[in-house]
């Protein structure tokens, strides 16, 4: 039935209500959420505050509905693509508990719609009305809060775009206090104006969304970058800091941000260059990524003393639990194989010391979910790629490279390997011998080290990504070993080096992982099944029907045809192969 488009419908009807009093139409979507008022609206939507008639406890659930005031076909249907990429962001990035998890995404009568879970609470602009200026202890919470949901978002490729005190939500009542204060209490909204960091949303001037204010220079001429919410966070930390709007915290005939000025309360040098070095607006001064801040804020709560000298550097308790930071440059190529952008990019590692000075690092790969598979006209694929399904998967620890010949040597004391080198991967190895691998490296830390099953490979490998390979349209021998004689895309030929190159010669992905593609084919955990009909959704190993005496392969080799390297690619051989282009790398998850 036709839903009445007129505001004051919404208006006008308690909760347990379906029907509009307005115009007798029903008020019930997808036929389970009844909208009972209009919370918001935009040049693109509406936002209305529902319930979910569907749940014993009728909770209340934010939809919003795609509802532009702009005209024109080419601007609809941007507008259209924008609202579906806003739930499809969400979807993946709904898994952290302080963004709202998507519900439901669907189309009726013509029109799009979402639906989130409701954060009951208060917004930070509301704070800072009732309460008043916050002080240094309160800005201080609120970084350590926020800036690891930030980082978790970029590790996604995605930049948020819209950070400010409205979109920054305090949950009411509060959740009990544990471990890290109230931070969980903090929440994140409005991931309408984000946008994936992959192929042409970095370094291109695009879309110019955002709030005035708020927004980074960079941003206000289409060019945000991971920084660029950094920027906005800042921004937001002085405002709440003096109540005043940040238009006149900024002096125009100095070009300078006087916030020092309006403060209700002293805050410490630390803080203030810390603040000072987020909202800078020349981006080579400011901080490149999230893990920098994080670095130098003080675990504890406490504000620091006015004046104070620079404290010594202390990581924040949580992330530094998943390994020390490191940085890295991430490129992405256009369909004939030139880079086109170059970024910033960080992650965090665990470091296991094998002994003799050889070293393994291991990488933190956030949870999430991806679509695995390949789509129908992606070229060269295979119908062993099919269908694509949605895979969710856990936090895990993958190798930063395929494991190399000196740290499979003083593991198991022998080096297989036909092209030798101690910094290239180790080939010429098994399924067993790689599970032997494992077994032993486990047995020598106390920490369980297992072949990736194959959805955490592909996932790694993408991250987030859908087009080929995760540089985007094609590769380039530049980029990847493999045989430059077979091109992908408008790629030109171009060389082949038929043996294996160093581990780490290459540039990594946005998880900080090298030689996904090329180098060495690597094992995984699965047995080979023809297709993905009936494939594990979680994550796991799929080890149950299929060919057992076939195991998985992915990501090419130094031999491979270029479309052979490709993400979705899979391969197989027998267990006990030996070949000079089969390697491997290995995982283990937190707490085991």
């Amino acid at each position: 039935m036709t839903q009445c488009l007129n505001p004051d419908c919404l208006k006008l009807n308690p909760p347990d209500t379906i029907f509009c009093q307005h115009c007798g139409e029903k008020l019930v979507l997808a036929e389970r959420y009844c909208p009972i008022k209009i919370i918001g609206q935009g040049g693109f939507g509406r936002t209305f505050q529902a319930v979910d008639k569907y749940k014993p406890s009728k909770p209340f659930c934010v939809i919003k509905q795609f509802f532009p005031q702009a005209q024109g076909t080419k601007t609809l249907a941007k507008a259209a693509e924008l609202f579906a990429q806003e739930a499809e962001r969400l979807d993946g990035l709904g898994r952290h508990p302080q963004i709202p998890e998507l519900l439901a995404y669907f189309t009726q009568d013509n029109r799009q719609y979402l639906v989130q879970e409701f954060i009951d609470g208060k917004n930070l602009k509301q704070e800072l009305e009732e309460s008043g200026a916050f002080d240094e202890s309160q800005i201080l919470e609120l970084l350590k809060s926020l800036l690891p949901v930030l980082e978790f978002i970029h590790s996604n490729q995605v930049i948020h775009r819209d950070i400010k005190p409205e979109n920054i939500i305090r949950k009411s009542p509060p959740t009990p206090l544990g471990k890290g204060g109230d931070r969980g209490n903090i929440v994140l909204v409005d991931f309408g104006a984000a946008k994936y960091a992959t192929m042409t949303a970095l370094a291109v001037t695009g879309t110019v969304i955002g709030s005035a204010g708020y927004v980074a220079p960079e941003q206000a001429v289409g060019k945000a970058t991971f920084s660029s919410d950094i920027y906005s966070l800042g921004v937001t930390c002085i405002h709440l800091l003096t109540g005043v709007e940040p238009f006149d915290l900024f002096d125009v005939s100095e070009s300078d941000w006087v916030w020092r000025d309006y403060l209700k309360s002293s805050v410490s040098d630390e803080l203030g260059e810390i603040l000072d070095k987020m909202i800078v607006g020349a981006t080579k001064k400011r901080f490149k990524n999230v893990g920098e801040i994080l670095s130098i804020i003080q675990p504890t709560s406490q504000p620091l003393k006015p004046n104070s000298p620079p404290q010594k550097s202390q990581p924040s308790t949580g992330e530094s639990e998943k390994g020390e930071l490191f940085t890295f440059e991430v490129v992405t190529v256009n369909i004939s194989g030139y880079i086109t952008h170059r970024t910033q990019g960080s992650a965090r590692q665990k470091i296991e010391d094998l002994g003799n000075g050889i070293k393994l690092e291991m990488v933190y790969i956030p949870g999430g979910s991806f679509l695995m598979g390949s789509p129908d006209n992606e070229e060269g694929r295979g119908a062993s790629e099919s269908p694509q399904h949605k895979v969710t998967l856990e936090p895990f620890y993958m190798s930063k490279y395929p494991i190399t010949q000196e740290q499979y040597l003083t593991i198991m004391g022998k080096n297989p390997s036909q092209f030798k080198g101690g910094n290239r991967p180790v080939e010429r190895v098994s399924w067993y011998d790689a599970k032997e691998f494992c077994q032993k490296l486990s047995i020598k830390t106390g920490k369980v080290y297992i072949l990736p099953s194959e959805s955490q490979w592909e996932y790694a490998c993408r991250v987030g990504t859908t087009t080929p390979f995760y540089f985007g349209e094609t590769i380039t021998s530049e980029l990847v070993n493999y045989d430059g004689n077979y091109p992908y895309a408008y790629a030109p030929k171009e060389k082949y080096r038929q043996e294996t190159t160093d581990v780490g010669t290459f540039p990594p992905n946005a998880f900080g992982l090298y030689n996904m593609h090329g180098n060495v084919w690597e094992w995984c955990l699965d047995f080979w099944h023809d297709n993905y009909n009936g494939a594990p959704t979680d994550g796991s190993a799929w080890k149950t029907g299929g060919n057992n005496s076939r195991l998985l392969l992915r990501g090419g080799s130094w031999g491979s045809i270029s479309s052979n390297c490709r993400s979705a690619r899979r391969y197989f051989s027998n267990a006990d192969n030996l070949d000079n282009n089969k390697g491997f790398r290995i995982v283990w998850s937190p707490g085991c």
